[in-house]
């Protein structure tokens, strides 16, 4: 009878996550041809920055594929993920050095989400944490990565990622940190945003901490 009522159990939850994933599911199409979206995180953030005025306005203009310069591709490849172009949205190699890494320092140190999985994730995944999220992340990853072009991922993954407190899209960023366009970012300007994603609320041009001048050294190493 156990074994019955955990089968039961299983294809209840099952389902149930089904019609979730059925809810949520991307028109593709717009997302390849459309305007730029806002993310769940950016909508979270205006929310909560209504909520509470004490924190920073939300700052956002998205901008096209044409308005991001080359150096700042580069920058953020070398930064986040340098397979970007040779894997289908998921990079096991990355994946698994990242674990031996984690299992030898007895804690959790690096993950491995690809640029394509943090703007599954970023787009349309809820920030709070719970067990099925990372199984809809990859569901949503080798989808996106099967009906957009690898261009219009990035697009949408630099108009969608956070570049310190409020500050979303490297339009944004860019414009508030040194008062240009991000088509105009010199090189070192782009490995300073690039180096602002692992942490851009607490490591960022503005507070220019040691892990955030290591990760501009590290960075401009790996473009050569």
């Amino acid at each position: 009878k156990s074994i019955t009522w955990f089968f039961r159990i299983v294809i209840v939850v099952f389902l149930v996550d089904t019609g979730y994933l059925i809810g949520i599911w991307p028109e593709w199409k717009w997302y390849a041809d459309g305007p730029i979206p806002q993310s769940q995180f950016i909508q979270q953030y205006q929310r909560q920055s209504w909520q509470n005025r004490s924190l920073p306005k939300l700052r956002w203009q998205p901008v096209t594929w044409e308005g991001i310069p080359d150096v700042l591709v580069k920058a953020v490849l070398a930064a986040e993920d340098s397979r970007f172009y040779r894997h289908s949205g998921i990079d096991t190699e990355a994946f698994k050095k990242a674990m031996e890494y984690n299992w030898q320092q007895k804690r959790f140190v690096y993950g491995a989400s690809t640029i394509s999985q943090q703007t599954a994730k970023n787009l349309f995944l809820s920030p709070s944490r719970n067990p099925f999220r990372k199984w809809h992340e990859l569901i949503l990853t080798f989808a996106m990565e099967q009906n957009l072009k690898k261009s219009r991922i990035l697009t949408l993954y630099l108009n969608v990622a956070e570049f310190g407190p409020g500050v979303y899209g490297v339009e944004a960023a860019s414009q508030k940190y040194w008062g240009v366009k991000a088509k105009d970012l010199t090189k070192k300007q782009a490995i300073e945003l690039a180096a602002t994603l692992p942490a851009p609320r607490k490591h960022n041009p503005r507070t220019r901490t040691g892990f955030f001048l290591k990760q501009t050294k590290k960075i401009k190493r790996n473009m050569g």
